[in-house]
């Protein structure tokens, strides 16, 4: 795939690439999950190639629709954050039992 001016590839390339047709991707950014700037083309930012290609597989090969997949992007979202708050509240644990 060819790399556009800041990192940003032709979405007809990616689709190329994936044997899928353009519109999956519109569905998407309708969704709010990746993001389409429009120059002379639809172009996606490199950073979410890989976010783009997990909806790919989840749609094509596990032949989930765009709703569920915008559920499971959510869920996903919170149990990072989850896992984020976790790892912090360890880290004042572990402090807090190392200076008592």
């Amino acid at each position: 795939m060819v790399m556009q001016e800041e990192n940003r590839i032709p979405a007809n390339e990616v689709c190329a690439y994936h044997n899928i047709e353009i519109g999956f991707i519109y569905s998407l950014q309708e969704y709010g999950l990746v993001e389409i700037t429009e120059d002379e083309e639809a172009l996606i930012a490199a950073d979410q190639l890989s976010e783009l290609e997990k909806f790919i597989c989840l749609h094509y090969e596990l032949n989930i629709n765009l709703e569920g997949i915008d559920v499971i992007q959510h869920l996903l979202k919170k149990l990072e954050a989850t896992q984020q708050e976790m790892t912090s509240l360890r880290n004042q644990l572990k402090f807090y039992r190392n200076n008592s």
